[in-house]
Protein backbone atom coordinates (compact mmCIF):
# COMPACT_ATOMS: atom_id res chain seq x y z
CA UNK A 1 0.00 0.00 0.00
CA UNK A 2 3.14 1.67 0.35
CA UNK A 3 3.28 3.25 -3.71
CA UNK A 4 -0.65 4.96 -3.24
CA UNK A 5 0.69 6.73 -0.51
CA UNK A 6 3.54 8.32 -1.90
CA UNK A 7 1.69 9.84 -4.90
CA UNK A 8 -2.13 11.71 -5.38
CA UNK A 9 -3.44 9.51 -8.20
CA UNK A 10 -5.93 6.41 -7.85
CA UNK A 11 -4.91 2.90 -8.30
CA UNK A 12 -5.18 1.35 -11.59
CA UNK A 13 -7.19 -1.65 -12.31
CA UNK A 14 -4.47 -4.00 -11.40
CA UNK A 15 -3.05 -2.61 -8.19
CA UNK A 16 -6.49 -2.32 -6.91
CA UNK A 17 -7.29 -6.04 -7.65
CA UNK A 18 -3.61 -6.54 -5.75
CA UNK A 19 -4.61 -4.66 -2.62
CA UNK A 20 -8.27 -6.54 -2.93
CA UNK A 21 -6.64 -9.44 -2.61
CA UNK A 22 -5.21 -8.20 1.30
CA UNK A 23 -8.88 -8.24 1.91
CA UNK A 24 -11.84 -10.39 2.87
CA UNK A 25 -13.01 -12.10 -0.13
CA UNK A 26 -16.24 -10.44 0.68
CA UNK A 27 -14.96 -6.90 -0.74
CA UNK A 28 -15.44 -6.83 -4.37
CA UNK A 29 -14.15 -4.43 -6.56
CA UNK A 30 -16.79 -2.23 -8.74
CA UNK A 31 -16.47 -2.63 -12.69
CA UNK A 32 -15.13 0.68 -12.87
CA UNK A 33 -12.53 0.30 -10.58
CA UNK A 34 -13.42 3.42 -8.55
CA UNK A 35 -14.46 1.90 -5.76
CA UNK A 36 -14.59 -1.26 -3.46
CA UNK A 37 -18.01 -2.79 -1.95
CA UNK A 38 -19.03 -5.47 0.17
CA UNK A 39 -22.48 -6.28 2.25
CA UNK A 40 -22.79 -7.03 5.75
CA UNK A 41 -25.67 -9.22 6.80
CA UNK A 42 -27.19 -9.63 10.49
CA UNK A 43 -29.74 -11.16 12.45
CA UNK A 44 -31.90 -8.36 13.26
CA UNK A 45 -31.53 -4.31 13.38
CA UNK A 46 -30.16 -3.49 16.74
CA UNK A 47 -26.51 -5.82 15.39
CA UNK A 48 -26.91 -3.65 12.27
CA UNK A 49 -26.81 -0.63 14.02
CA UNK A 50 -24.54 -1.73 16.71
CA UNK A 51 -22.10 -2.81 13.51
CA UNK A 52 -23.01 0.81 12.29
CA UNK A 53 -21.79 2.32 15.29
CA UNK A 54 -18.73 0.71 14.97
CA UNK A 55 -17.95 1.83 11.74
CA UNK A 56 -18.48 5.26 12.38
CA UNK A 57 -15.99 5.33 15.16
CA UNK A 58 -13.22 4.06 12.78
CA UNK A 59 -14.48 6.30 10.16
CA UNK A 60 -14.33 9.24 12.18
CA UNK A 61 -10.69 7.83 13.63
CA UNK A 62 -9.68 7.61 10.32
CA UNK A 63 -10.99 10.56 8.62
CA UNK A 64 -12.57 8.62 5.79
CA UNK A 65 -15.92 8.10 5.70
CA UNK A 66 -17.64 5.16 2.90
CA UNK A 67 -21.07 5.78 1.65
CA UNK A 68 -23.61 3.17 3.49
CA UNK A 69 -27.28 1.89 2.89
CA UNK A 70 -28.44 0.17 5.70
CA UNK A 71 -31.94 -1.60 6.24
CA UNK A 72 -32.82 -3.64 8.84
CA UNK A 73 -30.29 -6.24 8.57
CA UNK A 74 -28.07 -5.44 6.06
CA UNK A 75 -24.99 -2.81 5.45
CA UNK A 76 -23.85 -1.89 2.25
CA UNK A 77 -20.21 0.01 2.41
CA UNK A 78 -18.67 1.75 -0.07
CA UNK A 79 -15.49 2.73 0.06
CA UNK A 80 -13.92 5.57 -3.00
CA UNK A 81 -11.70 8.46 -2.23
CA UNK A 82 -13.55 11.07 -3.92
CA UNK A 83 -10.69 14.13 -4.09
CA UNK A 84 -9.16 11.14 -6.77
CA UNK A 85 -12.06 9.89 -8.30
CA UNK A 86 -11.18 6.19 -7.58
CA UNK A 87 -9.70 4.37 -4.98
CA UNK A 88 -6.67 5.25 -2.31
CA UNK A 89 -4.95 3.68 -0.22
CA UNK A 90 -7.16 4.80 2.91
CA UNK A 91 -10.12 3.26 1.15
CA UNK A 92 -8.40 -0.54 1.72
CA UNK A 93 -7.29 0.29 5.25
CA UNK A 94 -10.34 1.50 6.15
CA UNK A 95 -12.05 -2.04 4.78
CA UNK A 96 -9.16 -3.86 6.44
CA UNK A 97 -10.44 -2.09 9.88
CA UNK A 98 -14.15 -3.23 9.32
CA UNK A 99 -13.06 -6.97 8.36
CA UNK A 100 -11.59 -7.17 12.24
CA UNK A 101 -14.98 -6.12 13.60
CA UNK A 102 -16.93 -8.75 14.85
CA UNK A 103 -19.67 -9.41 13.33
CA UNK A 104 -21.37 -11.94 15.73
Amino acid sequence: MQALRRRNRAADATQAQQLLAQLSSAWVLTENAHAIRREFGFRDFYRTMSFVNALAHIANIEDHHPDLEVGYNYCRVTFSTHAIRGLSENDFVCAAKLDLIPLQ
